[in-house]
């Protein structure tokens, strides 16, 4: 330790004392300055001359120490430990009159090599490389809240118990955002595979008591069909059972109660809300467009998987695409006219919070996400 001293002023002597704490081993040091302010009179009537002027001066530096430090002198306090958590999983955005809120379901590792088709691995990884991306990539699963001012509408619910335990978080993420699940007056389908509609149901109830499900009566045709739930195989491919016995076990719960209603493609669903079909990746995959104000936004649901290969490469498809060659269509004419049109798309899958704009690049298309900013109070 080494203590440094000095006093100066006109009207008040201010002794500045330089405290160097050094940490054993290291050359380094922490430096700690307190002030003590002392009138003209009462310095000048304590203080001496000479070396007894230095004296009295460093004893007073090491009674503040003493003071400080509690009669000792101490090392900066341990470290602190890492909190090792996220943030909240929302983000909030106005549209119009309507609020928005993507809401974070989790992020699971997905390896792209293994689960895009029309490519190869090789330029998979180079794809993946080019944007430092790893070999498994941290993949978000979002849903999205509109608050109309009139209804609580809720797209998508995230994967619930299906598929692990790093997914699930959307009714965590929703009372972050200052929202109840029973507060949700309806719920809208962009398509029944587990990670969408797992979040319907908690311990075999609906997880929202008071929501109406909406939802395509053509995937409704496929994923609710006994004979083809009958036949589909015990694996994790794109009709394993498990997707059919997650659909039954979600809209069950809600048909029990009345509250499970179908549409069928393109057309109004609620009021301000439309359903667009997009079908290939589900055979009733759908769109849901709101506007208010002129501002546009287009709930993409699962057009879109790995935007780092499939935004320059739109014709890369999934493995789990009911009918490749539809999905890719579909991907293709939403990238133009989300690019076209310049309006907001909502993304399943892209990174949290999924919220951005489509421009053309030089090659394929580009992301350009939200701005981070908050809402005016």
């Amino acid at each position: 330790m080494v203590v440094r001293y000095k006093f100066s002023s006109n009207d008040f002597y201010i002794l500045h004392i330089e405290i160097i704490y050094f940490m054993h081993g290291s050359g380094k040091g922490e430096t700690w300055m307190p002030d003590v302010r002392l009138s003209r009179r009462s310095a000048m009537s304590a203080m001496p001359g000479g070396q007894a002027r230095r004296r009295f001066w460093r004893a007073a530096a090491l009674a503040l120490l003493a003071a400080a430090g509690g009669g000792a002198a101490q090392a900066p306090a341990a470290k602190v430990p890492m909190v090792k958590s996220q943030a909240p999983g929302f983000y909030r955005m106005m549209l119009g009159d309507y609020e928005i809120t993507a809401l974070n379901d989790g992020v699971v590792d997905f390896p792209p090599a293994k689960l895009l088709t029309n490519t190869t691995a090789g330029e998979v990884a180079a794809m993946l490389r080019k944007r430092f991306e790893p070999d498994a990539v941290p993949t978000s699963v979002n849903a999205f809240l509109i608050n109309t001012g009139d209804r609580l509408v809720l797209v998508d619910t995230g994967a619930g118990k299906v598929l692990g335990p790093r997914l699930g978080g959307l009714a965590e993420s929703l009372r972050a955002a200052g929202y109840r699940p029973d507060q949700v007056d309806a719920v809208l389908i962009t398509h029944m595979h587990p990670d969408h509609i797992g979040g319907l149901v908690k311990d075999g109830q609906p997880a929202f008591p008071n929501a109406t499900v909406y939802a395509d009566k053509t995937d409704a045709a496929l994923w609710l069909d006994p004979a083809e739930a009958a036949k589909a195989p015990e694996d994790q491919g794109k009709l394993g059972k498990y997707r059919f016995r997650a659909v039954k076990e979600s809209m069950d719960a809600y048909s029990r109660r009345g509250r499970l209603q179908y549409f069928d493609g393109t057309g109004e669903v609620l009021p301000g809300i439309r359903a667009i079909a997009s079908r290939g990746h589900s055979p009733g995959h759908a769109f849901f467009e709101v506007e208010s104000k002129g501002e546009r936004l287009l709930f993409w649901g699962d057009i879109m998987h790995f935007g780092q290969v499939q935004l320059e490469l739109p014709e890369v498809a999934m493995y789990s695409d009911i009918d490749p060659a539809k999905a890719t269509a579909s991907r293709l004419a939403a990238l133009k006219d989300a690019a076209d049109g310049r309006y907001l798309v909502a993304a399943a899958h892209l990174p949290f919070p999924g919220l951005g704009h489509i421009r053309k690049a030089e090659r394929g298309y580009a992301w350009v996400p939200v701005t981070y900013e908050i809402p005016p109070r």
